[in-house]
């Protein structure tokens, strides 16, 4: 991630109602920085030394299996926070994250936080509320996503890399090479995912053409995503 000016702090800060956690005599110690789409954020393992708030843009949280195989984890969107559990904890991170669209992400140094916390209760209060919704949220929801059909997985995933929520239509490219790394990302076997695409093309939800996968039905793919188990 590249830095920014911090011209765009203060209105971040503000659409997002987080004067209260950091007032303006501590922004001086934070920083905007972009992404762009594809890039690694961060890695299973990295140590990081800033707490992130997404504030523009989508991210894709991934874990490795025993195997060496990627898993979905989770899609998030603003005002999702990376960097809570190793502030709290000091650990290195959990899961990689990785930017599904271009975007946005405001930062504070751990190094500071902790004079903050002392100045300011309410931010001890934020972290304990977004440390327990965090834990129990995504342990019931990792858990619960294997349990579903590789079909509702499926549509899921694609409705959370497609921009279909902004007016525009998904296209991605999905050759075999793509489509083997696909069925490892959702839990199953490239065999049976080819299966899964070629019902959903019959069933016109989705068109295969040239080695690429555009929604024909956002309704019927909404309702096969039951509501999208990743996000």
């Amino acid at each position: 991630m590249n830095e920014k000016q911090h011209t765009t702090l203060d209105s971040y800060i503000h659409q997002y109602q987080l004067e209260d956690l950091f007032p303006a005599s501590f922004r001086q110690h934070m920083k905007v920085s972009p992404f762009e789409k594809g890039e690694t954020l961060f890695t299973a393992g990295d140590q990081l030394e800033e707490l992130y708030f997404l504030v523009e843009g989508k991210i894709k949280i991934f874990t490795l299996t025993p195997e060496g195989k990627s898993l979905i984890n989770r899609f998030k969107r603003p005002l999702a926070l990376i960097g809570d559990v190793e502030y709290v904890k000091g650990s290195p991170v959990l899961n990689s994250v990785e930017a599904v669209t271009e975007g946005v992400m405001i930062s504070a140094p751990f190094s500071h936080l902790s004079d903050l916390e002392k100045e300011h209760p309410s931010f001890i209060r934020f972290l304990l509320d977004t440390v327990a919704h965090k834990f129990y949220t995504e342990s019931h929801t990792t858990s619960m996503h294997m349990l579903y059909p590789v079909e509702v997985r499926l549509a899921s995933y694609l409705l959370s890399i497609s921009s279909v929520g902004e007016g525009t239509v998904f296209h991605q490219e999905m050759r075999t090479s793509n489509l083997i790394e696909l069925a490892e990302w959702i839990g199953t076997s490239y065999r049976h995912l080819n299966r899964v695409l070629k019902k959903m093309a019959a069933d016109h939800v989705v068109e295969r053409t040239n080695g690429s996968v555009t929604i024909k039905d956002l309704e019927k793919l909404r309702t096969l995503a039951k509501g999208n188990i990743y996000e």
